[in-house]
């Protein structure tokens, strides 16, 4: 199965030289050209994306305001910042609203490559199966297709319950932010939406109430929490 890289990048030329470079190393690329169209694109395929590539300056978001939003609701997805400023203030905020690390502008391809790698490698390869499967104690959830293996049977999730158990099983034995999550989801983080999402919740827990060791926690006045013992 191919790593997915999600690249965020305005500039046309270097956007189509990046994606056909990545992509000829074996991975697959989708490439946005403003923050909001990367939000957008993670928003609806985060449980897919291994990998982020964020450029700073962008237009309608810059590439901090893209991480610090993913960063509420996704601890765990490297992000790499590439930027033409090579200031010690710049650096200091990638790395403190989530960047994994930060490559200046212009750079060789090959050092981009190694940087990935080496990521990838640091904070550890998503626990998927090769059929895209992911273990949540004793259960097995893939959402790629949207299934839920339980003792009782295959459950077919529907397309909300699919994206919330995927962004708790990513962020297992982490607070999730609500009004993030309501954001990631639903679009918006109005009182109606999140009375729905509290509906989903109490239906992920059913389902997932199979195993003792999972448990759906409510944190008050924050979110929610996957927690796995």
């Amino acid at each position: 199965m191919k790593q997915h890289i999600l690249l965020a990048e305005d500039d046309e030329n270097l956007g189509s030289l990046l994606t056909t470079f990545i992509n000829s190393k074996g991975f697959q690329t989708k490439w946005t050209k403003n923050g909001k169209e990367a939000l957008e694109y993670y928003r609806a395929f985060n449980e897919k994306i291994d990998f982020i590539i964020l450029d700073i300056m962008m237009p309608e978001k810059d590439g901090y305001a893209v991480a610090k939003e993913i960063r509420l609701i996704d601890r765990q997805t490297p992000i790499l910042f590439l930027t033409a400023k090579g200031l010690k203030e710049d650096k200091l905020k990638g790395f403190d609203v989530g960047a994994d690390d930060y490559l200046t502008k212009p750079f060789s391809m090959d050092e981009l490559l190694a940087r990935i790698h080496a990521i990838l490698r640091r904070t550890g390869a998503k626990s998927k199966e090769e059929d895209g499967t992911i273990k949540i104690g004793a259960i097995a959830f893939n959402p790629d297709k949207s299934i839920l293996y339980l003792k009782s049977g295959e459950k077919r999730l529907t397309t909300k319950e699919n994206a919330l158990l995927s962004l708790l099983a990513k962020n297992v034995n982490e607070v999730l932010d609500r009004q993030a999550t309501l954001r990631a989801i639903w679009g918006d983080d109005n009182y109606f939406n999140g009375r729905s999402m509290d509906v989903y919740i109490a239906k992920l827990r059913k389902l997932l109430s199979e195993d003792n060791a999972i448990e759906i926690m409510n944190i008050h006045g924050i979110g929610f929490k996957l927690l796995v013992k």
